[in-house]
């Protein structure tokens, strides 16, 4: 029989992130192909990265979540496994997080994070087949999830020296968004209830 089936926003191997052309001036990043990049810019015109490849090879948990997958959940608030609802409770949604995401953090009030609320099922499934979550989880139940901003590619202004920052967290008020390729949104949690702190084991 297949395996159970791997959370929607998580990559396979035979998928990747592209690398189309840039140019940057001083009003920001674009696509060299103006068709790419009208279709990569979300209604706040927000430019995303080009992903490609196929969903074959089995499950990259090892990545990045998929970037439109992941940007269609957290935008959406869907479950990050099935795009289903997640499950919901009088205080707030589940969120299952990775302790290795969050080293040493024991305050879970505002944390920011690019991954999807869950639904029980998945979430149950996540805890077992997931490796990073074998490695330690949080479990919340969050009763607002603030969009904050993007994780993505940072790119220098024209003049500026130093190489584009590839893990830039990118606030949606900053003057650095348009000169950001957006991968992965970014919410923040609040108003959060801990259910669970599940360490490695040892």
């Amino acid at each position: 029989m297949p395996g159970p089936k791997p959370p929607y926003v998580v990559p396979w191997k035979g998928e990747t992130v592209l690398s189309p052309t840039v140019q940057i001036s001083r009003f920001g990043v674009e696509y060299a192909r103006p068709a790419l990049d009208s279709a990569c810019r979300d209604r706040d015109q927000i430019l995303w990265a080009v992903c490609g490849g196929e969903p074959d090879g089995g499950p990259a948990y090892a990545r990045e979540l998929h970037p439109e997958r992941q940007q269609e959940a957290m935008d959406g608030l869907l479950c990050a496994g099935c795009v289903g609802e997640p499950t919901r409770d009088s205080s707030g949604m589940l969120w299952v997080l990775p302790l290795l995401d969050f080293a040493g953090n024991t305050v879970w009030e505002g944390v920011r994070t690019v991954i999807p609320p869950l639904c029980q099922g998945c979430a149950d499934h996540a805890k077992a087949f997931c490796p990073r979550l074998r490695e330690g989880y949080v479990e919340l139940r969050v009763g607002e999830a603030e969009p904050v901003g993007v994780m993505g590619t940072l790119h220098p202004r024209p003049g500026q020296q130093g190489r584009p920052d590839h893990d830039a967290l990118v606030l949606y008020d900053s003057p650095d968004m348009p000169f950001t390729i957006a991968r992965q949104s970014v919410r923040e949690l609040r108003r959060t209830t801990v259910v669970a702190v599940v360490p490695a084991p040892s």
